[in-house]
Order: C-alpha cells, then structure tokens, then sequence
C-alpha cells in the first residue's frame, strides 16, 4: 500500500480499500452494509471520507471493505478474521479500528478475537445486536435484492435512515432512484453479510473487549441499540446526539470528526 497519496486497489488477502491520510498512524474503518464489494472510485472514495478528513494530519486512513464473493453461511467472526490478516500482515500488526453501521458489528467481533490488534476502537452508529424491526427490515431487503427488486430493496433501506426534517416518502424515493447504483445486479455478497448480521448478539461478550472505545452515533437509531452495548463494554465512552438517528455521521459530520480524533489522540 502506497504511503501519503490516495490510493485504491485491494489488500494482499482480498478485501477492497480505499487510502487517503498523511500521518504515521494506521486507522482501519470497517464500512458499513454494501452489495457492491470493490474498490471505491476517487469520485466516492472523496464522498465518502467527509468527517475523516480532520485526521488525515494524523493518519493513513483505510476504508475497508469485505471481500468479494463470500460464501453461503460466512460469519461476521470470519469477516473480522479477514481484517486481522490485513491489519496483521500489512499494518505492522496493530492500528487503530472504527466500525460503522454493520462494519461496526464486524469490529466488535474483531476487538473480542483479536485485541492484541486493537489500539483503540470507535463504534459509530452500532451495537451488539439488531434490533427486531431492524432484522425485519433487512431481511426484507435481502428478499427483495435477492429476487432482483433493486429499486424497491434501495426504497427499504432509504426510509430507515431519512434525515431529520425530510419525509421518509422523499428519502425513500431518492433511493428508490438510485436502486441500480446502490445495489448491483449480483447482490449475493450483501445477502450474504445481511443474513449473518441477522445472527449477531455479540453481548455477552461485550465484556471482552479490552481497547479503549468510544461508542458515537444518534440517540434514535433505528437499528441498534447503542446505550446498552456501550453499558457492556468496561469504560467506554458515549457520545449520542440527539434529535438524530441512523444518519447521525453526516448530520453532525464535523462534531463527529472531532469527538473521534480528540478520542484517538488522547494521550
């Protein structure tokens, strides 16, 4: 991986990333739920860094993916061990991890099999469970992507995370739009990752995770239930904004950014 320019491409074990960062520290993002496991273009890997960007100074910052063409019955716990290789072989074996959203669940699992990897931990908008109108809802969105209904898979999911102030008709339709961009015509790889989110309860292991973590996200989110899995987890610290949901990350981005690099950079 090549040091202090943008870079996509993917790791020596498969998954695909994106880069960006000047600094001396590795921070390894887990991404959220995604049919289309590949490299980001320059045009959304750009998209998609916003808050990051306050810790590029201090980072190189990698947005990881899970690899393409997973198989039927792939576990979260050997989607974190596919993280472990990267972080284990092309890291130096330790770095800093985030999960966000499903990648989030990924990261929990990781920190609790492989802390020795872990400096410190950010969950953002995650828990240790789905919530059961959250698997609903998934697991109709695997049905419906499975059956080839992009666009109405794309409206489901559109209209669990619509902003604040925006009516879940316009979100929903906005998404419904973007169907074939959002969800390809193989979606296998996202049924794949949704029906083994669908069998995560990572709570009782909570306890396990020995990296510093902070736990950020919305005080509505409508999937996970982030207070009690930051009461699981010995001293982590919990940021909730209110008034938002499953959307918090680009509502409040820049107080994201800085509650997430005070975090990291702490002495």
């Amino acid at each position: 991986m090549a040091k202090g320019k943008v870079t996509t491409g993917y790791t020596r074990n498969g998954l695909p990333y994106g880069c960006f960062g000047r600094g001396k520290r590795s921070l390894v993002v887990f991404e959220g739920l995604s049919f289309d496991h590949k490299p980001p273009s320059r045009i959304m890997l750009n998209r998609s860094i916003g808050f990051l960007k306050v810790l590029e100074d201090d980072y190189r910052i990698y947005l990881v993916n899970r690899k393409p063409g997973l198989p039927k019955g792939y576990t979260l716990a050997e989607m974190a061990h596919d993280y472990a290789c990267m972080v284990r072989d092309e890291l130096d074996g330790r770095a800093d991890i985030m999960g966000i959203s499903t990648g989030g669940a990924i990261a929990q699992e990781f920190a609790t099999i492989h802390p020795a990897l872990v400096r410190r931990l950010v969950l953002a908008m995650t828990g240790c469970y789905l919530k059961p109108e959250a698997k609903k809802l998934q697991m109709e969105v695997a049905r419906l992507a499975g059956q080839g209904k992009r666009r109405q898979a794309a409206s489901l999911l559109g209209s669990a995370i619509q902003p604040a102030g925006v009516k879940k008709s316009l979100f929903s339709g906005l998404f419904w739009l973007m169907g074939p961009m959002i969800i390809p015509g193989d979606a296998s790889d996202g049924i794949i990752e949704i029906e083994a989110e669908d069998r995560l309860n990572i709570g009782c292991n909570l306890k396990y995770i020995q990296a510093d973590t902070l736990i950020i996200g919305g005080e509505d989110d409508f999937f996970y239930p982030i207070k009690e899995t930051a009461a699981g987890i010995s001293g982590a610290r919990l940021v909730l904004y209110p008034g938002t949901g499953h959307n918090a990350m680009f509502v409040k981005g820049r107080e994201f950014g800085q509650e997430i690099k005070a975090f990291l950079l702490a002495e």
